[in-house]
């Protein structure tokens, strides 16, 4: 047994209109800061005489990276959170089938 699609009517309709972060741009910023911040503990601490510079950044580089994900997950939460605050309601209607308001379709 299949379904059928339902028939659109005439009838207008409301739609909530927002705005909505992605999440992954977020989240590699957010690492892409974590390892600035590893590069920036690396050479501002005093050097060891045990470790290279590069095995300290590499270092801080893994710790720093999943919470620097993190604070652009959350960056990203707060921007969503903030759009749905400010969606909007819109009346839609539905364009008829026939070629009478093709110069709208295109526009």
């Amino acid at each position: 047994m299949t379904s059928q699609p339902e028939t659109t009517s005439g009838e207008p309709r409301k739609l909530k209109v927002r705005t909505a972060p992605k999440y992954v741009p977020f989240l590699i910023a957010g690492a892409l800061v974590g390892i600035a911040a590893a590069a920036i503990l690396t050479f501002t601490l005093p050097p060891s005489e045990d470790f290279e510079a590069s095995s300290v950044f590499g270092l801080f580089a893994v710790l720093l990276v999943l919470p620097g994900a993190g604070l652009g997950a959350i960056v990203a939460l707060v921007l969503d959170l903030q759009g749905r605050r400010r969606a909007k309601t819109l009346i839609v209607e539905p364009l008829p089938d026939d070629n009478s308001n093709a110069h709208a379709e295109t526009a």
